[in-house]
């Protein structure tokens, strides 16, 4: 290959056009037209001697070679991307750049918002994409640039992504403010004998690790409603007298306001570990940099608790079934 003949730009549009497979959406990503990206593909054929994608049912498929090309190319262009970045001063105030996090909905709640109000104030060029996370595809995600930044469990992230722990959460049980029956020092015996919301992240169950406990201690709870996001439990307890037990931080600073009484559990509820992950291709980038360390600074403000703990031990990782 005459090298000579190789303009980098070349190589960026290969990497849309292998990550794609269509023309269309390759020239979108690259804010080219798609006759531009069309010329540059046929120079790309030239230069490597290669059709690399050829027309399929829908969009294109890439050749054997082109497959083989995608893997070094991408490692190639983000050590130059790197390379670029690295040494660019990050100006918040005046910086634009778009920052895509993903994250259960709990988290969207109890990290992210409070980000994006801050990042009003330092950085209002900054702007945030939330998506859901998607653990199968997390790591296909940041290798594409889809996805920059995942909150969730460090533990459960594919090892060649990069993780720091952020904090560690625990569960508190909360009923409305005038509950008849919910007190701060309750018993196994009253906790069991209210209703419950519990959330099922898989949806329609109605037994989480809590029920494990209560069994060990021949006791069982009386489910009511089970709820496929942690986001709804807060707004029908408040109007009812049903009970839950939720991650503290998405309820935390809100109790007042949803008129929440929180209550230590009675019995051990294990909790759950919240970390960052990121791609090495974002790892250098200074204003991806900085976003983690404002989420880092984010997490760890001291808050007031709503209530004084009664100790509570270490949180460990939750058990496959989703939440209490």
């Amino acid at each position: 290959m005459d090298t000579k003949r190789l303009d980098l730009n070349l190589l960026v549009t290969l990497e849309a056009l292998l990550v794609e497979q269509n023309v269309t959406k390759a020239a979108a990503r690259l804010h080219l037209s798609q006759p531009a990206v069309s010329t540059q593909l046929n120079r790309l054929r030239e230069v490597f001697d290669d059709p690399l994608l050829v027309p399929a049912h829908r969009g294109m498929t890439p050749t054997a070679k082109a497959i083989e090309l995608l893997d070094p190319l991408r490692r190639a262009l983000d050590q130059v991307r790197a390379v670029v970045t690295s040494h660019r001063d990050f100006i918040p105030t005046k910086a634009k750049l778009t920052v895509v996090i993903a994250c259960t909905d709990y988290l969207h709640v109890a990290v992210v918002t409070p980000l994006v109000m801050n990042l009003r104030k330092k950085a209002p060029g900054v702007r945030v994409a939330m998506r859901n996370l998607d653990l199968p595809q997390l790591e296909a995600q940041m290798a594409r640039g889809d996805v920059d930044l995942a909150l969730m469990s460090p533990e459960h992230a594919p090892p060649s992504l990069r993780a720091r722990h952020l904090f560690d959460e625990r569960y508190v049980l909360i009923g409305r403010r005038d509950h008849p029956r919910l007190r701060h020092a309750i018993t196994v015996e009253e906790f069991v004998q209210l209703e419950h919301v519990i959330v099922s992240i898989r949806g329609g169950g109605f037994v989480t690790a809590v029920d494990d406990v209560l069994a060990l201690l021949g006791r069982s709870r009386k489910v009511v409603l089970s709820a496929a996001s942690f986001l709804f439990v807060p707004e029908i307890v408040s109007r009812s007298d049903f009970v839950a037990l939720v991650p503290e931080r998405l309820v935390r600073d809100r109790a007042h306001k949803l008129k929440l009484k929180l209550v230590e559990v009675p019995m051990p509820a294990e909790g759950f570990v919240v970390g960052m992950v990121w791609h090495e291709r974002s790892h250098g980038h200074a204003g991806q940099r900085w976003i983690r360390e404002e989420i880092v600074a984010a997490v760890k403000t001291p808050r007031g608790r709503a209530f004084a703990p009664a100790g509570a031990s270490r949180p460990r990782p939750p058990g496959p079934r989703g939440g209490p």
